[in-house]
């Protein structure tokens, strides 16, 4: 009787602990993963009477808790898992510096789950109460020591170029780079200077709980500097003893260069290949994608990554951001990768900055208690921005910041941070604003995260979007801005370049008219989609209505690309289920043809929008265009005209909408290339009506108008 006694509080013990006492196995293979190939088999034979919601639960390290997964895939997913056998491949996991254990769970149909939390669809999460095989470890080769997570940034300097990477240990490591084209033993070296945070820097659940939080690692910082611009650079980071990464390149910072190319968004996110505690965007992966393929085809030109805000939400969830950072690596170690904070780095509800009007705005948990702190420390931006945490924790950084990539001046605000007048970050945008250089960046591309103009349904922030027109469109009306880019709503839309709502023009091609186009890009990836703002009289039965401002509205997830030269900036919207353009503008420079500084050629009056309508407030400077100007260039000569006389005397009606502009407003300009006829365009006041067929013989004096069609306003479903 002994021995069946002792078996039987062997087995109390062992179900009182989770053990598994079933013949079930699971198997993960291969035990070790290399960067190469790193894609995991999950096998498992001999489960008893299966259910449709038994479970294989995803752990790292191995001694977490089992209700602390990371995450969960049904067994249901293999075709044979009726039979109690089957399979499942995880694609590419990140190195956690840890191994990874799975864990097979039961789940009777009809039982239900005990566990308290919920996903974001209000459904019950599994509960780990029934535990019935446990794999074995799966590690990366080298895990922690090697180098991981590259992305690259500018610093306040036009010759260096940031690198920031992870290792699971603060060891020596370095930066060794060289042009391309030298020899292997020519490399230059740089240190680095590793940080990290703790588990006590977080500040609300489920960062600061055992459910979310797990080691970030040692994020690690190194400069290469003296580079010379416009040069593709070879690199590589790490150390003898851990390991080197492979070698990466890049193209170096060229202040002089007369091209900016820039791929922008918002709102991406990161996916994951199982189920978690919310949805995980499988658009981002797209989106990467497709920029992946458009920085190919540049070759040695330089390019920059703008990412508005909300970036990886992990909303407390620490691995999240590693895979994140693996999911970008391709594109983030081989172009400098650009952000600004959103809501989903920062939100919490003690956080320091609350006034009196965003008391239903700034009151939520959309930081998953992260306070900023991940990504003031995985992130480096140029400047020196900070704002306190008021908790003892480090200070948030990477708030508010500018710099210069060829004929772009780019800005970045922080709108979840003190902005109105009177604040350190409002002089700094003021500050910074009136230094710019226009005749070395014709082209000012101001960026934040909650948007100024939106027609979407999100009316919780109206207080903010009045806040930033009553402190910072001003700003931006004063010195010229001619790109405001926000996120936050995942859509995309382009408004009319306006002020205070008053549409200035609203065309698709335009010379900058004195107020900046406003375009929201929160459509990288990130799942949920606001509606459109419906109309008051139909809430049962919603119309959702474009207003005259809005001139483009797209569902299609996506990316900006933006190139500019001296004379012109193009936005064009990327949709990535195709690779395609949906949506394009052109900005001309104030400076187009002449040699007028912003002062000397304002365009920036109302554009009557209403037929019959007149402007009767004189251009001021119309003198400026009276006369013929011929510029001899490398591509051939561009001939500019302004027909000056007959417009100042006369009324016009535009052939495309009948607007009626008065005398004494915004001569025309035509704009027209080559030496032997070409086809020119009308602007008026910066609004394109026309298109002129020039006489090859008689050029100038003769031809022939051809009308164009208005196609600048749409939307997309």
């Amino acid at each position: 009787m002994l021995p069946n006694v002792a078996f039987f509080f062997l087995l109390v013990a062992n179900l009182a602990a989770g053990e598994p006492t079933s013949t079930t196995t699971l198997t993960a293979t291969p035990a070790t993963l290399t960067k190469s190939y790193s894609a995991i088999t999950l096998q498992w034979s001999n489960l008893a009477s299966p259910s449709s919601l038994d479970y294989v639960a995803v752990y790292s390290p191995p001694s977490s808790g089992d209700l602390d997964y990371l995450g969960f895939l049904f067994l249901n997913a293999s075709a044979s898992w009726a039979t109690g056998t089957g399979s499942l491949t995880l694609p590419r996991l990140p190195d956690l510096r840890a191994p990874y254990q799975f864990r097979l769970f039961r789940w009777p149909p009809g039982e239900l789950s005990k566990n308290p939390r919920v996903d974001q669809d209000g459904d019950p999460l599994p509960d780990a109460s029934r535990r019935d095989a446990v794999s074995g470890n799966v590690a990366y080769e080298g895990s922690g020591a090697r180098p991981a997570q590259l992305h690259l940034a500018f610093t306040d300097e036009a010759d260096e170029m940031r690198v920031m990477f992870v290792c699971g240990d603060d060891g020596r490591r370095f930066v060794r780079y060289r042009p391309a084209g030298l020899r292997e033993e020519q490399w230059e070296e740089s240190p680095t200077v590793a940080t990290t945070y703790e588990r006590r820097h977080m500040c609300d659940y489920p960062a600061n709980d055992s459910v979310g939080w797990r080691h970030p690692g040692f994020v690690f910082d190194g400069v290469m500097k003296g580079l010379q611009p416009g040069r593709r650079y070879l690199y590589k980071v790490g150390g003898d003893s851990g390991g080197w990464s492979e070698t990466y390149s890049f193209i170096s910072r060229d202040t002089e260069a007369n091209e900016t190319t820039a791929f922008l968004f918002g709102d991406l996110g990161t996916y994951v290949p199982y189920n978690t505690y919310f949805r995980t965007p499988d658009e981002s992966l797209s989106t990467v994608k497709w920029i992946l393929r458009d920085l190919e085809a540049l070759g040695d030109k330089p390019a920059v990554i703008s990412h508005i805000g909300d970036i990886s939400y992990a909303k407390g969830y620490a691995w999240l951001w590693d895979h994140f950072f693996e999911q970008i690596e391709p594109i983030a170690a081989k172009t400098p990768y650009h952000v600004c904070i959103g809501n989903h780095e920062y939100d919490w509800p003690s956080q320091p900055w609350k006034p009196s009007w965003a008391a239903n705005i700034y009151n939520g948990k959309d930081g998953g208690g992260e306070c900023g702190i991940a990504y003031s420390i995985k992130f480096r931006m140029p400047g020196n921005s900070s704002f306190p945490t008021g908790t003892g924790a480090p200070d948030t950084q990477n708030l508010y910041y500018s710099f210069d990539a060829g004929v772009v001046h780019f800005v970045y605000m922080s709108t979840e941070t003190d902005f109105t007048q009177g604040s350190d970050q409002y002089n700094f945008v003021k500050a910074d604003l009136e230094r710019v250089n226009r005749s070395r960046t014709p082209f000012i591309v101001f960026q934040g995260h909650r948007p100024m103009y939106t027609s979407s349904n999100e009316t919780k922030d109206t207080a903010h979007r009045e806040q930033m027109i009553q402190h910072l469109e001003p700003l931006f009306v004063k010195h010229n801005v001619t790109l405001a880019l926000w996120g936050h709503i995942h859509r995309y839309e382009r408004f009319c370049p306006m002020k205070n709502y008053q549409c200035l023009n609203t065309s698709s091609s335009f010379v900058y008219p004195g107020a900046p186009a406003h375009v929201v890009i929160g459509m990288a990836g990130q799942d949920y989609q606001p509606s459109w703002e419906p109309r008051p009289d139909h809430p049962n039965v919603p119309i959702f209505p474009q207003p005259q401002r809005s001139m483009y509205r797209g569902g299609e997830f996506g990316y900006i690309k933006l190139v500019a030269t001296r004379e012109k900036l193009t936005l064009t919207y990327i949709g990535n289920h195709d690779g395609q353009a949906h949506d394009k503008v052109e900005i001309f420079s104030l400076q187009v043809g002449t040699d007028s500084t912003p002062d000397k050629l304002n365009l920036g009056y109302p554009l009557p929008l209403e037929p019959g309508g007149t402007s009767a407030r004189p251009h001021e400077t119309a003198g400026v265009f009276s006369e013929w100007r011929d510029r001899r260039r490398e591509r051939g000569v561009r001939v500019r005209r302004v027909v000056e006389s007959w417009w100042m005397k006369s009324k016009v009606v535009t052939p495309t909408s009948g607007t009626r502009l008065a005398a004494g407003c915004l001569p025309p300009v035509w704009l027209a290339g080559g030496d032997k006829g070409g086809t020119g365009r009308l602007l008026v006041a910066g609004r394109l009506i026309s298109t002129w067929r020039q006489d090859a013989t008689q050029r100038g004096t003769s031809g022939s108008w051809k009308v164009d069609d208005d196609q600048s306003r749409g939307t997309q479903t």
